[in-house]
């Protein structure tokens, strides 16, 4: 019985079992994909990239990995990734998003070595984007009219927003802005790398109500964390005198309050984004050139400055005929 079973007709010869463990062997040898991110992450975190970007790019390269049983960094191929996007239930918009975050992760791990052609970067999205428009200066005025500012909330939010407006800080930056990062005597915002978008260095000017404002917070402020006993030297904080920022979300405190104020007050156009683009749209119409509002918004690309500003095709043709 036992002569049958090792030379019967579903034996596997010694040459085939040989092959198969020196397989196993060679694979010894590939990168587990749990192991690389690991590293790459490691490496984003020395790099100095936010921590909720680390996680972001973790949960979406989780997901291709799970949905397509990736074990090493060699399985991964175009097919995967276009299976991938087949399968997803998701808008364009969001499989796009999904799109640069990995091709972000697998740019890490060509710079490492272990992938040796950029194979990916000729895949592609399309999608058709819609303009947003940015909120109108006279939504903003009646919004600061009907806040009420006796109370620290209001005071606060009404802060926030000439803050925004005045200066382009984006939601999230402004959570993270700390008592330092304010020059009261030169009027200015010294704004580092560790609490922008790009990591990179910038300076912004504020007016004299704006530095009035945050003068009043400052001080409200002191009271707040005292009765709460918390130590922070944020800015803008809640009512219980913790910073408004967590490393999963965005939406802080202030984001909440715009879309209540919105609803409440039927303001059609009023929250973070929108406040910043209307920041834009006002240094356009007083004459600052687009490579100067690029600048100053921390754009890296002078065609997302282009779709903030949301020009008219008229009003274009306007401006360039000045030039000819």
């Amino acid at each position: 019985m036992s002569r049958s079973r090792k030379h019967g007709v579903f034996a596997v010869s010694g040459d085939v079992v040989a092959i198969s463990n020196k397989q196993k062997e060679l694979r010894k040898d590939d990168k587990e994909i749990q192991k690389a991110l690991e590293t790459i992450f490691h490496q984003m975190r020395i790099a100095g990239n936010r921590q909720r970007t680390i996680e972001s790019y973790a949960y979406i390269f989780q997901q291709f990995v799970e949905m397509c049983h990736i074990e090493y960094v060699e399985d991964i191929n175009i097919d995967k990734m276009y299976h991938y996007l087949d399968v997803l239930e998701v808008t364009p918009a969001t499989k796009l998003i999904r799109l640069k975050s990995i091709k972000a992760v697998l740019s890490k791990f060509y710079n490492n070595g272990w992938i040796k052609d950029r194979f990916w970067s000729n895949i592609q999205i399309k999608i058709d984007k819609e303009v947003k428009k940015g909120a109108k200066e006279s939504d903003i005025d009646r919004l600061l009219r009907l806040i009420d500012q006796t109370t620290f909330i209001g005071f606060r939010d009404a802060c926030a927003i000439k803050l925004m407006y005045k200066s382009g800080i984006r939601i999230r930056t402004l959570g993270e802005l700390r008592e330092r990062h304010i020059d009261f005597e030169n009027m200015c915002l010294n704004l580092d790398g560790s609490i922008l978008k790009n990591h990179k260095f910038l300076k912004l000017p504020i007016d004299m109500e704006v530095v009035e404002m945050l003068k009043i917070l400052i001080e409200l402020n002191k009271g707040i964390r005292t009765h709460f006993g918390t130590d922070n030297r944020n800015v803008f904080i809640t009512q219980n005198g913790t910073p408004m920022n967590t490393s999963k979300s965005s939406n802080c405190a202030i984001s909440k309050q715009l879309n209540k104020y919105a609803k409440r007050y039927n303001l059609e156009n009023i929250n973070a984004h929108a406040i910043r683009r209307a920041y834009a749209k006002n240094l356009h119409d007083k004459g600052a050139s687009i490579a100067l509002i690029s600048k100053a918004l921390g754009h890296s690309d002078l065609a997302v400055t282009t779709q903030y500003l949301d020009l008219d095709v008229e009003e274009v043709a306007k401006d360039l005929r000045d030039y000819l």
